[in-house]
C-alpha cells in the first residue's frame, strides 16, 4: 500500500514539474514579462492579415448557383413500455441474516429517429463570390490580371473606383481561387 501510494506521489510530482516548464514562466519573478519579438521596446507586431495592393483592372460577380433537392426526412419516434425491476433489502448479520426481494413494474419510453419519407431543400452548388482582377500587384510590374475574392463592401469600393485606380483590400482566400 505505501509504494503504491508513493508511485502515485511521484508521478504527480513528475506531471507537475512538467507543465510547469509548459507554462512558459521563465521562474523569475523579479523581471516584467516583455515580448520576445519586440524591436527597440516596440511591442511585436499583431497577426493582421495580408493588405493587397495593386491597380483596378477589373470586377466580376458570381451569382450563388443553387438547385431543388430531396433527401431522407427523420422523426422522433417513442414507444413507451413497462419493465420489470427486482429489488432486495438485507438485514441482520451472521446466521440471522435475511434478504427480503419484491417486484415492481416501471415505465420507460425508449425514443430514436426513424425514416419516413422524404423533404426537398434548396441545395447550394456554388456561393455567391466577389472578384477584383489587379494590375501591378504590390507594385510588381510582372504581376497582371490577378483575380482575388473580395467581401461585398470592397467589391462594392472598387466599383465606385475609376478604371486603373489604385486600391488597396483584404483578399478573402488564396488568388485566382474561384473567380
Amino acid at each position: 500500500m505505501f509504494v503504491k501510494r508513493l508511485l502515485v506521489t511521484a508521478l504527480t510530482a513528475v506531471v507537475v514539474g512538467g507543465l510547469g516548464g509548459c507554462s512558459g514562466h521563465r521562474g523569475d519573478d523579479s523581471a516584467p514579462d516583455r515580448p520576445s519579438a519586440s524591436v527597440g521596446g516596440a511591442p511585436a507586431p499583431s497577426a493582421t492579415p495580408e493588405t493587397v495592393t495593386g491597380l483596378r483592372d477589373g470586377t466580376r460577380h458570381l451569382s450563388e448557383r443553387t438547385t431543388r433537392a430531396t433527401r431522407p426526412r427523420t422523426v422522433r419516434r417513442c414507444t413507451t413500455g413497462t419493465r420489470r425491476v427486482r429489488h432486495t433489502s438485507r438485514s441482520g448479520s451472521g446466521s440471522h441474516r435475511t434478504t427480503r426481494t419484491w417486484y415492481t413494474t416501471e415505465r420507460h419510453q425508449d425514443c430514436h429517429r426513424v425514416r419516413s419519407g422524404t423533404e426537398r431543400y434548396t441545395k447550394v452548388l456554388r456561393p455567391e463570390r466577389w472578384c477584383v482582377r489587379l494590375d501591378d500587384v504590390d507594385g510588381d510590374r510582372k504581376k497582371d490580371d490577378v483575380w482575388y475574392r473580395v467581401t461585398r463592401a470592397d467589391y462594392d469600393t472598387t466599383l465606385a473606383a475609376d478604371d486603373h485606380a489604385r486600391l488597396e483590400f483584404v483578399p478573402q482566400g488564396p488568388q485566382d481561387t474561384g473567380c
